[in-house]
């Protein structure tokens, strides 16, 4: 141990010993993000294998919702026990959702199988962030968000196209039996790597009772914008219930909080500024990268009529876009004294360009949308590096891996939020309901009038999301970012 060891209260490591833990936490990491695109393109083949295409969208918000509850649980175990035996159980969680999965029955069966495989997946992104956090000073930390970067850019892209071949040419159960062994051979990787890690233990209490609550308040306030307008209308008593149940669960969520000992959201870390803005201006930036992700398949087939690979194709500069936003923020972040600005101007380019789109949902020329698109894409991923890196920098060594936990948890929230919510503007003001718009989809009818219309309106509400991102960024408190790792909390 040298004299910075003794001075940031951990061991030094060097650059590369640093990438060879992150080739196998990264490999776990892609297991986790390769699961949230590469289903996208096979959900009609499995709702019409289940005959049930209104419920589809659960299967990816299933995955979202538990992954959102589990990321705070999960930074606390990381700070009692240690990165590597949590990572090691969340492996084997999502392998078991994984098989859960491929062998699915029905709809409902592959929701809850998804659900499940959420709790490991979730913890496999957190884990990453956690890990880099407690080897790299927040000064050189961007420097190394690219490697994530490069994660999600390789999945976003392999996922769509993975998906769409083991559905149409093989069988959809394929997205999840890949799973298996890859997950063995990231355990593998990310086992032998992580007893390079320093280590770092800090005792913690988990507030399962506040997850719950937070769940159950998610859940009724998902099912209330998914069937409002479909199943029931919008001043009906089953979507008035559901809301004022969300809203019941919303504030006793909010007294856990404030009368346990330990919250699942711990008010010392909530009660920062840095923490605080910086979340909220994660999550809306990360909720409108999903949710568009998500929905833009539909916009690209339905209301352009692209086929499914021309639709895969035309995401690259949306996706790419997001890496090289990512990667070049998290380089000069560590360069400059007002990083802060990269943001900025990432998400006022992002902001002007869902304008664009809005104002021409289905007249714009094909390279003209993919120069929007990659806009778009890289005025978002300005924002997750400076956020996250911003975030970690502002609280000591003890509160690592729950403050981690805690931008994680916004983030996974904004994204099943934002995610059903473009959704149900998709089908509000298009007039047609899911099975519907599938169905055409499927025969290969264009739904262009309807669609077009409703696609300005998401592309409405993503660059209002991006608007309250900016307005969160801007907020944020600047702070020089540290040159060395924090010691841990004077007793």
């Amino acid at each position: 141990m040298d004299a910075r060891s003794e001075q940031s209260g951990s061991p030094v490591l060097g650059h590369e010993e640093i990438r060879s833990v992150l080739t196998g936490v990264m490999l776990a990491m892609f297991l986790s993000a390769l699961d949230q695109t590469i289903v996208a393109t096979a959900l009609p083949t499995i709702g019409v294998q289940f005959s049930d295409l209104e419920s589809l969208s659960w299967v990816v918000t299933a995955y979202l919702l538990t992954g959102t509850a589990v990321t705070p649980l999960i930074g606390k175990l990381a700070d009692i026990h240690g990165p590597r035996p949590v990572l090691m159980a969340s492996i084997a969680l999502f392998l078991v959702g994984s098989v859960l999965c491929a062998v699915a029955q029905n709809m409902l069966w592959l929701i809850v199988a998804r659900g499940v495989q959420g709790l490991g997946g979730g913890g496999l992104i957190a884990l990453a962030q956690t890990i880099i956090g407690i080897m790299v000073a927040p000064r050189e930390r961007g420097r190394y968000q690219g490697y994530f970067a490069t994660v999600f850019i390789t999945s976003s892209i392999a996922g769509p196209v993975l998906g769409g071949f083991f559905a149409e040419h093989l069988h959809w159960s394929l997205i999840f039996w890949i799973n298996v062994p890859l997950g063995f051979i990231a355990a593998a990787m990310s086992f032998r790597a992580l007893t390079k890690l320093p280590a770092h233990h800090h005792p913690h209490r988990l507030d399962v009772v506040g997850a719950l609550l937070m769940c159950a308040a998610t859940i009724a306030m998902m099912l209330a914008l998914s069937w409002g307008g479909v199943r029931f209308a919008w001043v009906s008593l089953p979507i008035l219930a559901l809301l004022a149940g969300s809203v019941v669960l919303w504030v006793g969520f909010g007294l856990r909080l404030v009368s346990t000992t330990e919250p699942l959201l711990p008010l010392a870390v909530l009660s920062n500024r840095v923490v605080r803005t910086g979340v909220v201006s994660a999550a809306f930036a990360m909720g409108t990268l999903v949710g568009l992700s998500i929905e833009m398949p539909l916009y690209l087939e339905g209301v352009l009529g692209f086929s499914a690979s021309q639709s895969g194709l035309a995401l690259i500069p949306l996706m790419a876009g997001v890496v090289v936003g990512a990667t070049g923020s998290g380089k000069l972040m560590g360069r400059l004294t007002h990083y802060k600005r990269i943001p900025l101007v990432g998400l006022t380019m992002g902001i002007v360009s869902l304008a664009v789109l809005a104002l021409m949902p289905a007249g714009l020329p094909v390279a003209v949308l993919g120069g929007v698109l990659a806009l778009t894409g890289i005025g978002l991923g300005t924002v997750l590096p400076v956020a996250t890196v911003s975030v970690q920098n502002a609280v000591p060594m003890p509160q690592l891996g729950t403050v981690t936990g805690v931008i994680n948890f916004f983030r996974s929230l904004g994204s099943a939020v934002l995610t059903a919510g473009f959704g149900a503007i998709v089908i509000g003001m298009s007039g047609l309901d899911g099975h519907e718009i599938l169905e055409r989809m499927l025969d290969g009818q264009a739904t262009t009038g309807p669609l077009a219309d409703a696609f300005r309106w998401v592309f409405i509400a993503a660059a209002g999301a991006l608007v309250l991102s900016l307005a969160a960024m801007i907020a944020m408190e600047e702070r020089p970012l540290r040159s060395s790792t924090p010691p841990p909390l004077s007793e």
